[in-house]
């Protein structure tokens, strides 16, 4: 039998080097510098993070997805995924290893679509840790989730583009040092063609990129721009995949982006369902623990099953990816469902600790803020249930089975 699903003891070493980093170094590190507005508490964390991802770097835990040329650790993205649930127990593990969003999708993008001058110039600096980035699709005047529908667009004058638009929700922008940036540049193509717009590298700050303010969330302000962009001139040199080829760049990066989305989200909802069970083991009333109520193992049990069916969801369409297969499908309904399930379980985690999990006296009121998040961010559950259901129904027509539209596994 091919299936395996234990990890070769070389990645399993990985994945306890990085577990034992997270909890025993990053974990208490950020507990003792704090976060909060006093310049010198601010100062402090700041300086806590950059030594934390020096140590990241000594110990050979830096860009687990890059290859080893590019001073990564050569991953595929099912061993990705291995590292990425265990960096995800903290809002700042995959930043501390360099493998967080925005950055790590555009790495990717980068290193299959940029030029040899482009990845010198913008890829280096970022696998360096010494630069950050955007990408700049999403725009207020149109639906987000069709992103046929931009209406940024640039003009050619001699070598060079003026592009003006309105961007929004454009995650890290306020600190990014270059954006990948999306406008339509085929003016004749009709509305809805996937060939009318194309990729640009722009770089931060630049004379038309405006940030006008950052779009306060119900999880606060946390670097999520919105850009207007007023006669920005750019150059031919800085189109990233040739031109007409913006939507298939961005599809191409936001498939493995929203998995290794997952990944993070699989550890958040392992830290909420540990917290869960935890707080059932101690809490006693009403005669018994909470641990002994029917009531409460439902919960659990439900939280259970449903982080079961995400870990096999996001390590099969991993493995898809690795071997180079059509993975559209299992990405979809893995994000669908792992976004949902992290909102379901923290929910759970927050019922069972009662009013003490409402609270900020426990991290499950921040997590349930971020969480909801995830089933808008890289396609709204609605889009992704739309696309599932397509290829569902084009399976059935064309082979008069839906067997291949629910991962094509052999059973």
């Amino acid at each position: 039998m091919a299936i395996d699903f234990t990890l070769a003891p070389e990645h399993e070493a990985v994945r306890t080097r990085v577990r034992d980093f997270i909890q025993g170094t990053v974990i208490p590190a950020l507990a003792r510098s704090g976060d909060d507005d006093r310049a010198e508490s601010r100062k402090e964390y700041l300086t806590t993070i950059r030594q934390l991802r020096q140590q990241a770097r000594e110990r050979g835990l830096w860009l687990p997805h890059m290859p080893a040329e590019w001073g990564g650790m050569g991953l595929g993205h099912v061993e990705l995924a291995m590292v990425q649930a265990e960096a995800g127990k903290t809002r700042l593990g995959p930043w501390v290893l360099n493998c967080m969003a925005p950055d790590e999708g555009n790495m990717h993008t980068l290193l299959h679509w940029a030029n040899d001058d482009q990845k010198e110039r913008y890829l280096r600096p970022l696998c360096e840790g010494t630069v950050m980035s955007c990408f700049a699709m999403t725009e207020p005047e149109v639906a987000g989730s069709d992103p046929t529908l931009i209406r940024t667009h640039a003009q050619k004058d001699g070598d060079e583009w003026i592009i003006n638009g309105h961007k929004w929700f454009i995650s890290n922008a306020r600190r990014a040092q270059f954006a990948i940036l999306i406008v339509r540049t085929e003016l004749e193509v009709p509305e809805g063609s996937t060939g009318a717009t194309t990729a640009f590298i722009v770089d931060i700050p630049s004379e038309g990129w405006n940030d006008v303010r950052e779009i306060e969330t119900m999880h606060g302000s946390t670097g999520h721009s919105e850009i207007v962009i007023d006669d920005l001139r750019v150059g031919d040199g800085q189109i990233l995949g040739g031109r007409g080829n913006g939507h298939r760049l961005g599809q191409s990066r936001l498939g493995p982006a929203r998995l290794a989305h997952c990944m993070r989200w699989i550890a958040q909802a392992e830290t909420a369902l540990d917290m869960m069970v935890d707080r059932s083991l101690q809490r006693y009333s009403h005669g018994s623990t909470l641990a002994e109520k029917q009531g409460v193992q439902w919960m659990i049990a439900d939280s259970a099953m449903e982080l079961y069916q995400c870990k096999l969801m996001v390590l099969h369409a991993a493995y898809k990816i690795d071997r180079g297969e059509e993975f559209r499908s299992e990405v979809s309904m893995a994000k669908h469902f792992v976004a949902n399930s992290l909102n379901r379980i923290i929910d759970r985690a927050m019922q069972v600790h009662g009013a003490l999990g409402y609270s900020t006296d426990t991290p499950l009121a921040s997590m349930l803020q971020h969480a909801r998040w995830a089933r808008l961010a890289d396609g709204a559950d609605e889009i992704h249930q739309m696309r599932i259901a397509e290829r569902t129904i084009a399976a059935y027509k064309d082979e008069g089975s839906t067997w291949s539209a629910t991962g094509g596994l052999p059973i």
